[in-house]
């Protein structure tokens, strides 16, 4: 869980003292490992029971958030209300799993979210793979930055490999952005097997 949690941190860059706002589970993949890693940095937590979209809002506005996690679908939700107003202070959002929209990303964006896009399982971490953003891309289109985000395939210090390869031969699949394979990932936050449940080990 260490090393979950400094590679979680060092990856977004987390400083110390953040104002961390809760809509991702706790139980979804130990949170991201941000339950630890808030407190590790001197961070607030603010909970939340269940989301609504006027209630975050609110909640950013009142406690200074700085940062938060979310699905997809929680950027789309944000977006998605009446007359918003662009927020007085930038939120760091970390966003896992399909790549937002491009317009969801772009309304995001424009109410003074700073997305970033990771990837990561269950059996690993929260994220084990990103998008090492580079400053120079925040002058490109909407489109193109939406392009760009959804490529999350820098590995994070936590890990000593990340490929994509053929399941038949094991080895490395063209980059060529339609290749596919199966994602193989090695480092010390990969977890041994399945408690109780040795049958399913071969097939995973």
């Amino acid at each position: 869980m260490f090393i979950i949690i400094i590679n979680s941190l060092i990856d977004w860059a987390v400083p110390r003292q953040p104002v961390y706002l809760w809509t991702l589970p706790m139980f979804h993949a130990n949170g991201w490992s941000f339950p630890y890693g808030i407190a590790a940095v001197g961070g607030t937590n603010v909970c939340v029971r269940k989301f609504d979209a006027h209630v975050i809002y609110g909640l950013i506005k009142r406690h200074g958030v700085t940062h938060m996690c979310g699905a997809p679908v929680v950027l789309n939700m944000l977006t998605n209300i009446p007359n918003s107003e662009p927020l007085k202070n930038p939120v760091q959002i970390l966003t896992a799993g399909a790549p937002p929209p491009a317009p969801v990303l772009s309304r995001t964006e424009s109410l003074g979210f700073v997305v970033s896009h990771g990837y990561g399982l269950t059996e690993t971490a929260g994220l084990v793979v990103s998008c090492a953003w580079k400053p120079a891309w925040n002058r490109l289109l909407a489109t193109e930055r939406a392009r760009l985000k959804s490529r999350q395939g820098v590995r994070t210090v936590g890990m000593t490999r990340v490929d994509v390869v053929d399941p038949d031969t094991g080895r490395p699949v063209k980059r060529d952005g339609t290749s596919l394979g199966e994602v193989v990932l090695r480092g010390g936050c990969v977890m041994l097997g399945y408690l109780k449940t040795q049958k399913a080990q071969p097939i995973a």
